[in-house]
């Protein structure tokens, strides 16, 4: 398992995630997360576009970390939230 780095600049309101931790096998998955799910759940994009992250996977940037911790399961370490 690896540790990414996942951002996007697209969706900079309040009530809003900037960027995330997670903890994904590649980068693919790394960039189908979503900060506001649990437990590994894949971004879904309602009508084209998910008002708490980006309106598309394609937009999130992804920036490999290091290696997890063994038995680190895939989902969220830590988020970024900008609350309003």
């Amino acid at each position: 398992m690896n540790l990414f780095l996942i951002s996007q600049t697209e969706n900079n309101d309040y009530d809003t995630y900037d960027s995330a931790v997670v903890c994904a096998p590649d980068e693919d998955t790394a960039r189908h997360m979503d900060p506001s799910a649990k437990d590994g759940e894949k971004m879904v994009f309602a009508s084209g576009r998910n008002f708490f992250w980006c309106s598309s996977h394609n937009r999130v940037n992804v920036k490999r970390l290091g290696d997890a911790v063994p038995g680190l399961p895939i989902g969220v370490v830590c988020a970024s939230f900008n609350a309003g």
